[in-house]
């Protein structure tokens, strides 16, 4: 399919600088190689897109370059699907690709291991090369992929935009009585007439007391006349994601939500104060029920409050590194991006989520989209 957007899409020279990289954090570590399997790392490093089966695909990067390991079969497939040039190396149904990756590295070295593989690979890269021979590669490549090039910043901002106007669209078309799948619908829809071919990537749209379940709930629902509602959706553009939520009603006068919304808008404020170059991870989210306990919501997860951490990153998956949660040491760093989504959850009442997210500028924290006006006006004016 043909790009169409005014967003360049990641380059192969970009794909092949991140190999560059990754081949330079495996010399320092003394490591032979890094065996990537169907996983977004994949397409992260080479461009290739497949999804996860009983049989192994994937590649095999080493100090000198990298070799795809595919089942023989799939082999016309793979060479007619986006990815960085390398030789292929087949395996055939009564073979094991364990064997075969063995082979190809050698009987010298360590192997580090993409961590998203299944479990079973690498039960059979054990049998084949011993348990000493592996070890887990996560740190090196979420290392690499939590820190954004200018391009996936450019492509996660473009996505941001194209689901914050359909969240507007969204708004112009409730009213009492519409169906939360009506409204799932038209935002798969405006999504795919926006150029995000594969739609909304998730759609959860909840009313009344199902706006304290973050994840939603079973079943439709219908728009009362007074009934807080929940949005929150996102596409991809190019692998990237977008991830935003709107918490609103429709119209004024509930005090008590209206109050409790603003606490949330603070508590959301708060985690972007907090984000200096330097500070912790965990820090963003102390500051967020710094807020709520102030409120006298908490402490801790205790509900009424915030009962999930208050961010994650995103990029090529909607949850990867770093995670703005207690505990978390990591520093932010330049080219980080993450959410800032500390929900409060009144249980059996309605819950609020105001979802934007950030991206780290040598000079600071920037919002990719500009947070909500109002417990009525869910869009910045």
């Amino acid at each position: 399919m043909s790009w169409q957007h005014p967003v360049p899409r990641i380059t192969e020279e970009e794909r092949q600088q991140r190999l560059s990289r990754l081949r330079k954090l495996l010399d320092a570590q003394g490591l032979a190689g890094m065996l990537l399997g169907p996983t977004e790392s994949l397409r992260y490093f080479t461009g290739l897109v497949w999804h996860a089966s009983e049989r192994f695909l994937g590649a095999l990067v080493t100090q000198t370059g990298f070799h795809y390991i595919v089942p023989g079969f799939e082999r016309s497939r793979v060479e007619t699907l986006p990815h960085l040039p390398a030789e292929i190396l087949e395996w055939q149904e009564e073979e094991s690709s364990a064997a075969l990756i063995a082979r190809v590295l050698g009987d010298k070295g360590v192997l580090a291991l993409d961590d998203n593989m299944p479990l079973y690979f690498y039960n059979a890269l054990a049998a084949k090369l011993g348990t000493e021979r592996l070890v887990n590669g996560g740190p090196i490549i979420n290392g690499l992929r939590r820190i954004k090039s200018p391009a996936e910043i450019a492509l996660i901002q473009y996505a941001m935009s194209l689901t914050l106007d359909v969240h507007k669209q969204a708004h112009a078309l409730l009213k009492p009585g519409i169906l939360a799948s009506e409204v799932v619908e038209f935002i798969d829809r405006r999504h795919r007439e926006a150029g995000a071919h594969g739609g909304s990537t998730f759609c959860i749209v909840s009313f009344g007391e199902a706006t304290s379940l973050p994840h939603g709930a079973d079943g439709d629902q219908t728009l009362g006349e007074d009934d807080v509602i929940l949005v929150d959706t996102g596409a991809r553009i190019d692998g990237y994601h977008s991830d935003l939520t709107r918490t609103y009603k429709l119209k004024s006068g509930d005090s008590a939500f209206e109050d409790a919304w603003a606490i949330e808008r603070e508590a959301q404020q708060a985690v972007f104060d907090a984000a200096k170059l330097g500070a912790a991870c965990s820090s963003l989210d102390d500051a967020a029920r710094a807020v709520l306990a102030r409120h006298s919501l908490g402490p801790d997860y205790k509900l009424p409050g915030l009962p999930h951490r208050a961010g994650h990153g995103l990029g090529l998956e909607i949850h990867e590194e770093p995670y703005i949660v207690r505990g978390n040491p990591t520093e932010l760093a330049p080219g980080m991006c993450f959410s800032n989504e500390p929900m409060i959850v009144f249980p059996q009442k309605f819950g609020i989520r105001l979802e934007d997210h950030i991206y780290m500028t040598t000079d600071g924290p920037r919002w990719f989209t500009q947070p909500s006006s109002g417990p009525t006006e869910p869009f910045a004016n």
